[in-house]
């Protein structure tokens, strides 16, 4: 076969092709240096197809330039899904916000905000808005601190505090989020006269209004887990136990939420060097702190972790009634079963023993001849020795099985 022969279609190929869209070095690179590749589109079927340009004077043979021809092939048909993965440009990521300024006046209406403008804005790194973003989970509680700046989030309150600022996240417009926004109003307005800094208060109308919702919480669980509890001192229901699992597993839940929280106080407390950088107020003036000057920020997260302690202390007390509760039922529904089995081999012991009174009647009731049935009174000396060895029998396995019982308990203690 001649070469021309072989180069008939790529030539065709060629000519009918149109004029390059666009050139892909990077698949270039990836194949071997002896092919050119080209991407084309072609109007007729609206696919992408590439064309290899063969070094013919590479004085390889015939064979070769064959496996050419079945890799342009292969090329031609993998390159086009290869070539039509274009990048995605992603959409703009957008926060609803509500903006308190320094005198406390806010905004009703929310705006959308981009999220590189926030960050640009308000000088945070691109990590610190993971945990305020959309559908983020919010169990974990954190408080990040920056050189101008603080970063909340506990609960449903995504807060940015500033010297002269706060910024709300994503917040709803349910009652209790509008009430919090009316005594977050009021406490930066400091119509008290408070002498605490704009970023403190702030900072104190958050955890007041999360201990409450936390309190709040706590009395319906504790409401709801005292009454199921009641119930089930007068009555085991199937019914009962399956709502106490409910129970149980929501009160788990908020211990977690609750102590965490506690947690994250009382390492802020631990670290006095973060209590000092709480003061942002002072950074903005460039007034110097000194490092154990913060008695106000930490009485102020002492008498809040006293709070949630005490909340997370009657949340355990809970756990631990349920606890118990449910090691009552097991040890009554297991005390329950086993008088069963009792039962059970009791009813067993006794057809164990009419069984064998029964096989004697049996006996003598065949039609065989023996010296028995030629008294009267052997009739009665039979039937008393039957009962006799059946009551005898029941009294031996009875026994037996007391006996067992009594090991039982014994290994058991």
């Amino acid at each position: 076969m001649s070469i021309k022969t072989i180069f008939s279609p790529v030539k065709f190929f060629l000519r009918t092709t149109p004029k390059p869209l666009r050139i892909y070095p990077q698949l270039h690179q990836s194949l071997p240096l002896r092919h050119s590749l080209t991407i084309f589109n072609n109007p007729l079927s609206t696919k992408h197809f590439a064309t290899t340009t063969i070094n013919r004077n590479s004085g390889d043979s015939g064979h070769t330039y064959a496996s050419d021809i079945d890799t342009f092939i292969m090329e031609r048909d993998i390159l086009p899904k290869l070539a039509s993965t274009t990048p995605v440009n992603p959409s703009r990521s957008l926060l609803k916000c509500i903006n308190f300024d320094n005198e406390g006046n806010f905004k009703l209406i929310a705006s959308d905000i981009n999220k590189t403008q926030l960050i640009l804005k308000h000088d945070l790194l691109p990590r610190d808005l993971r945990k305020i973003d959309k559908g983020y989970d919010d169990i974990v509680p954190s408080l990040l601190v920056r050189e101008h700046s603080m970063l909340l989030n506990i609960l449903h309150i995504k807060a940015l505090i500033k010297a002269d600022s706060v910024v709300l996240f994503n917040y709803g417009s349910s009652y209790s989020n509008e009430r919090f926004i009316r005594h977050l109003s009021t406490k930066l307005k400091n119509t008290s006269g408070e002498k605490l800094p704009y970023e403190i208060r702030a900072l104190e109308a958050i955890f007041v209004d999360v201990l409450e919702n936390l309190s709040s919480e706590m009395k319906v669980h504790v409401t709801v887990v005292n009454g199921i509890l009641k119930e089930l001192e007068d009555d085991i229901d199937l019914t009962k136990l399956k709502y106490l699992l409910l129970v149980s597993k929501k009160l788990s839940q908020f211990q977690q939420k609750a102590t965490l929280i506690r947690d994250l106080i009382d390492e802020l407390l631990d670290q006095e060097d973060e209590l000092v950088e709480l003061y942002l107020t002072e950074k903005k003036n460039q007034i110097e702190r000194a490092e154990h000057d913060h008695q106000e920020v930490e009485l102020l997260l002492e008498s809040y972790s006293l709070h949630c302690d005490s909340i997370v202390q009657t949340i355990e007390k809970s756990v631990n009634d349920v606890k118990t509760t449910e090691e009552i039922i097991n040890i009554i529904l297991d005390s329950n079963r086993n008088d069963l089995m009792l039962l059970g081999l009791r009813m067993s012991i006794g057809l164990l023993s009419f069984g064998s009174l029964l096989f004697v009647g049996a006996a003598y009731g065949m039609n065989l001849h023996n010296f028995i049935e030629d008294k009267e009174y052997w009739f009665g000396i039979v039937v008393t020795g039957c009962c006799l060895s059946t009551m005898l029998i029941m009294k031996k396995a009875n026994s037996r099985l007391t006996q067992l019982q009594r090991v039982q308990v014994v290994k058991r203690c």
